[in-house]
């Protein structure tokens, strides 16, 4: 890409010289010139700015920086004192605004002190991106100097005020990210947003997500990266506990051609494909021992090796991990190694079960019939007693199903009788609801494998084996009814 070089002139105004004006040199050419010659860049286009007084004498200098540029460029700007830095800084807006995506050189040799002052200000709040350099004066060094043009960078961020703006607008960009992404204000939930927000802005500390099935484990692993520097990075999810060893071990840290039967091609793992952004594990503590030890060591190296390969590659990739298991317990047993148990938990944050939020269940519900267009199904006054009464040991998940029948089977607004049996306090967990009795056959039936199926899923905390056994049914035949019914496992 072509640059655009940003100068202000340095050959005076017409008319009487100012107090200050010293005259130069009889061999010097002045800055800008010496600028040019000597940096060695030819610009796509310089463009000079002057005061209105200024504009005739701009234009020879614009003839010696011909050769410099493909065009040089007068651009007088309306200042009547150049030593105003608030004129200074308004007049510049629209060079500014021209320039905010080119890329530019700006020089700080011209113009008065003020008008040096205000480049720095612009480069330096991030208003317009360029770069700064100076020119050493002539009169201050030999001829030839060695190194007559310096590029001016400021170190910012060193200091201990900027570096706190810039956390504390860090932490607040991620508290409005978090609030469009989670529903509930209830105080469990607001705590849970203020640790988000500080692990979010850590983008490389590893965290542990901590819940009952159905908390929302992964919303909140979402919500992390979608609020950290990394957002703009990929963010991939895998349950440890959906594949077995060796498929875990391909899928994570991928596989060279040949490396096992049918490896016919290289495959980047998920750990590769997750570079510059997030990894989320979820069920961490179903993973198998080998790939515990796998996992571990690239966490330490930050590099991983493929199955079947030699040379490591490197990975920047920041780890989530979730379980609803007790990994200190299962660390005391020998099931799940101590040493990535404190390497995954860098941070940890736990999300709190429905009951303990139970005033968000409004809110919850009211999202829920919003998504589904449904914003009409607002439970009566003794349905929503019966829902807030009850313990919810499925979580938010099965909250969302319970509303999701609602939108099948209510064209009112549900009442009592419309809820789940085990809201109502019924027997059986698959008892058809009230007014469903008149639907066809085909529509009783999968209600009542709809609920058999999510009752067993919340037995067997989200466990899909274990619910299958519970169901004595096999685990493909669970997953394929879960999608035809719609449950989310």
């Amino acid at each position: 890409m072509e640059r655009t070089l940003l100068v202000w002139s340095d050959r005076g105004v017409s008319g009487p010289r100012p107090a200050y004006y010293r005259r130069p040199r009889a061999n010097d050419r002045g800055p800008i010139v010496r600028f040019a010659a000597e940096h060695g860049v030819h610009y796509g286009r310089v463009v000079v700015l002057t005061v209105p007084a200024g504009a005739d004498n701009a234009k020879a200098l614009c003839d010696d920086l011909a050769p410099h540029a493909d065009a040089v460029d007068i651009v007088p700007l309306d200042i009547t004192d150049p030593s105003d830095h608030a004129q200074i800084f308004a007049t510049l807006a629209p060079v500014v605004e021209a320039h905010r995506h080119d890329a530019v050189d700006i020089l700080l040799s011209s113009g008065t002190p003020q008008m040096q002052t205000i480049w720095v200000i612009l480069v330096q709040a991030g208003i317009l991106p360029a770069r700064m350099f100076k020119v050493v004066p002539a009169v201050f060094v030999p001829d030839p100097h060695p190194h007559p043009v310096v590029e001016v960078s400021l170190d910012i961020e060193g200091f201990p005020e900027i570096r706190a703006l810039r956390d504390e607008v860090a932490r607040l960009r991620a508290q409005v990210a978090l609030r469009s992404g989670m529903v509930g204000e209830s105080p469990p939930m607001q705590a849970l947003r203020r640790r988000i927000a500080r692990v979010a802005a850590a983008p490389d500390v590893p965290v542990l997500v901590l819940g009952e099935t159905g908390t929302g484990k992964e919303l909140v692993a979402h919500a992390i990266h979608n609020a950290s520097p990394r957002a703009s990075g990929p963010f991939i999810a895998e349950s440890c506990g959906a594949l077995a060893e060796g498929v875990l071990a391909s899928e994570l840290f991928g596989h060279e051609a040949g490396s096992f039967t049918g490896a016919q091609g290289r495959r980047r793992g998920l750990l590769e494909q997750a570079h510059g952004g997030t990894l989320f594990l979820d069920e961490v503590g179903e993973m198998p021992p080998r790939v515990q030890v796998m996992l571990l060591r690239a966490l330490q190296e930050g590099a991983i090796r493929r199955v079947g390969g030699e040379r490591p590659v490197r990975i920047d990739t920041r780890i989530l991990a979730a379980t609803h298991r007790d990994l200190p317990a299962m660390v005391a047993a020998g099931s799940f190694r101590e040493d990535l148990y404190y390497r995954l938990c860098g941070a940890t944050l736990r999300v709190p079960p429905l009951r303990e939020r139970i005033g968000d269940l409004p809110l919850l519900i009211a999202h829920f019939l919003k998504e589904a267009r449904r914003s009409e199904l607002v439970p009566s006054s003794e349905a929503m007693k019966a829902l807030l009464a009850w313990s919810w040991p499925g979580n938010v998940r099965q909250l969302r199903a319970e509303v999701v029948r609602w939108t099948v089977f209510c064209d009112q607004p549900p009442t009592r009788a419309d809820l789940s049996a085990a809201i109502q306090g019924l027997p059986g967990d698959a008892a058809v609801p009230a007014g469903e009795g008149s639907l066809p056959l085909r529509e009783q039936v999968a209600a009542v494998e709809r609920a058999a199926i999510q009752g067993a899923l919340d037995a067997a905390r989200g466990n899909k084996s274990e619910a299958a056994r519970r169901l004595e049914i096999d685990r493909n035949t669970l997953k394929r009814k879960m999608r035809a019914h719609g449950v989310e496992g």
